[in-house]
């Protein structure tokens, strides 16, 4: 209806982050412009300040502030050198990493493989992620992926490239339900399965 267009346009926005639903996105949207304590206000200042000031680090992929390129993990001497996490994307790394039970460094791929929408080896960052392997020395790779067959099968090629190169790779042990993801086991799971990763 043309006299709400401000409020379609919101929640056609909202419709589009991933797990939102129009009833989802129809609440939202309502509960925004229905407030009465600057909410909207607050929430458009801070997803801009988000697309100005967050970005992608150039070296793992993850997110970044954009001031700090590498990003923290990729410069915190403190980290475990020559131990990388290979992970599909960003959110993995903030779930492992409230798991305090990994101290080394991270690579995200940017997904998995996946014919059925057309997205090939070229379409991760896996160029990157052997480039990176000589400079930094690293000398195991854990494929923190998911346990779906896609990633299973991006795992699969990864590990064959990085055992053709004398890398050590490992896999996230048990406690990963079959066909699920890593953002969404909880912490304790996560440290269990790194700690028992399985060399492949």
């Amino acid at each position: 209806m043309k006299h709400f267009l401000p409020l379609d346009d919101l929640v056609a926005a909202f419709e589009k982050l991933p797990g939102i639903g129009k009833r989802s996105a129809e609440r939202m949207a309502m509960a925004i412009v229905q407030s009465r304590d600057g909410l909207a206000r607050r929430l458009a200042e801070a997803l801009l300040a988000a697309d100005e000031q967050v970005g992608t680090c150039s070296r793992c992929g993850s997110i970044t502030i954009t001031k700090e390129d590498p990003c923290a993990i990729c410069t915190d001497g403190r980290r475990a050198s020559g131990l990388l996490c290979v992970v599909e994307r960003p959110g993995d790394i903030m779930k492992i990493e409230k798991s305090h039970s990994f101290q080394g460094r991270y690579h995200v791929l940017g997904g998995h493989l996946s014919p059925a929408l057309g997205k090939g080896i070229s379409d991760l960052r896996v160029n990157e992620l052997l480039t990176r392997l000589q400079p930094e020395e690293i000398q195991e790779v854990i494929l923190a992926l998911g346990t779906d067959v896609e990633s299973e099968a991006t795992a699969s090629y990864i590990a064959e490239v990085l055992h053709s190169r004398d890398i050590t790779v490992s896999r996230l042990a048990f406690g990963l339900p079959s066909g699920s993801a890593v953002e969404y086991a909880d912490t304790t799971t996560l440290q269990r399965a790194i700690q028992g990763r399985q060399r492949l």
